[in-house]
């Protein structure tokens, strides 16, 4: 089946090879140490949070802005680009629930006329990345279009019609392949059949019961972006010293119901953990939500959750990228432990022989299976070699478009 496109840099898990015995088990300073390692390879800021067996533990370094040298802290509200997927496959759920939507209805029925071939796509498909719809983010004009001009919104008709002038990809239900097509459609899904906006829902049906109280949809803007915000980087590795771009002024519409969230790494941590422990949606959507499709070995999409196995034990959740962030949460099969990380800048580069780029991804998986492990509470196998499984982030370019892109809104700045 079709991969994503991934940036080598960009990994979810990079599982360290058994090289020798093991290290001691995953301690707090540990994760201070992989922390401060990260923000040493390049990005401005990093932050993990682990609710392990034995209590809280948490680690932040770097800046939450550079202009101002505002330190990060661990409660900073930071861009989560697709764990927004979780968020709206929790809201179809309900609406699955309560009998407003089937799950193997086409989308025809709810959008009748919007989605090409709609009669043949179901809204599982669409939430379980089967439909074989284009994802728009990978096209190039498109990148450009919201490289170029950050702070203007984009429409969402704008965006599927972007997504519906390519050819599909497979035939529905055929095939996987990560699409974010796929939620902007449910995210209309959504509006048309409960008449509230996706960000309006979310606050109803998910914040406010589960007292998130810094989570929200940006619509299309972050609320807050002084104290208490993290900024979000582009480092464009063609230029020696790095150049860094702020995004946290950048309009996240071009990601909307795939990947507009912001949140804080507690408010993340809750969420997942009432979601994956059963205390949040009925007992039959929870099992559909679990009832995963192979991806790659190892690795299994459900709808708006995916699960991985890892050298310290299975995880259950979501990753997710903006231009400038890259962010995930994940917990225990049952649900009881989590960890939830961010690191505030994405480096790109076009050649993946880049030291820089070498450096930053060795840094960055060595934090995340410390996270892992930690959660776990098992030891983090030691050695040098590192094996890294690619996730299905929110990916807007492949490497070398992206760093046109880039290149672009830099000339433009």
């Amino acid at each position: 089946m079709k991969r994503p496109s991934i940036l080598a840099l960009v990994t979810v898990v990079a599982g360290l090879a058994l090289t020798g015995p093991s290290a001691a088990a995953a301690a707090p300073n540990d994760l201070q140490r992989t922390a401060q390692a990260v923000v040493d390879a390049g990005p401005v800021g990093y932050l993990a949070r682990v609710n392990a067996k034995d209590g809280v533990h948490t680690a932040t370094a770097g800046l939450a802005d550079q202009a101002t040298q505002r330190r990060l802290k661990n409660k900073d509200q930071y861009e989560a680009g697709s764990q927004t997927k979780t968020f709206v496959a929790v809201l179809v759920l309900q609406m699955v629930a309560e009998k407003k939507v089937a799950l193997d209805a086409p989308i025809e029925r709810y959008l009748p006329g919007t989605v090409p071939n709609g009669k043949n796509i179901t809204v599982r498909m669409l939430l379980q990345h089967t439909s074989g719809l284009f994802n728009y983010t990978n096209d190039s004009d498109f990148a450009v279009r919201a490289l170029g001009e950050p702070t203007k919104p984009i429409p969402v008709e704008e965006i599927l019609e972007t997504a519906f002038s390519h050819p599909a990809d497979f035939a529905p239900g055929t095939g996987w392949s990560y699409s974010n097509t796929g939620y902007v459609v449910l995210g209309e899904l959504l509006q048309e059949v409960t008449g509230k906006p996706v960000g309006e829902l979310l606050q109803q049906r998910i914040a406010k019961p589960l007292r998130l109280r810094d989570t929200y949809l940006a619509d299309p803007f972050a609320k807050n972006t002084g104290p208490g915000f993290a900024h979000a980087y582009i480092s464009d590795l063609s230029t020696d010293p790095a150049t860094y771009i702020d995004t946290a002024d950048w309009s996240l519409s071009w990601a909307g119901s795939a990947g507009a969230l912001v949140s804080t790494s507690r408010d993340l941590s809750t969420f997942y953990s009432a979601l994956l422990s059963g205390k949040f949606l009925p007992k039959a959507q929870l099992k559909q939500m679990r009832t995963t499709v192979d991806v790659s070995e190892g690795m299994g999409y459900g709808l708006g959750v995916y699960s991985l196995e890892t050298p310290c034990g299975t995880i259950w959740g979501h990753d997710g990228a903006t231009f400038g962030s890259v962010s995930m949460t994940f917990t225990t099969p049952d649900g009881k432990r989590s960890f939830a990380l961010d690191t505030t800048t994405r480096l790109y580069g076009l050649d993946p022989a880049d030291p820089r780029l070498q450096n930053f991804a060795a840094a960055f998986g060595q934090a995340q299976m410390t996270a892992i492990c930690k959660m776990h509470g098992k030891p983090v196998p030691s050695g040098t070699a590192t094996q890294r499984t690619s996730s299905p982030e929110l990916q807007f370019l492949d490497q070398q478009q992206m760093q046109t892109a880039v290149a672009k809104a830099i000339a433009a700045s």
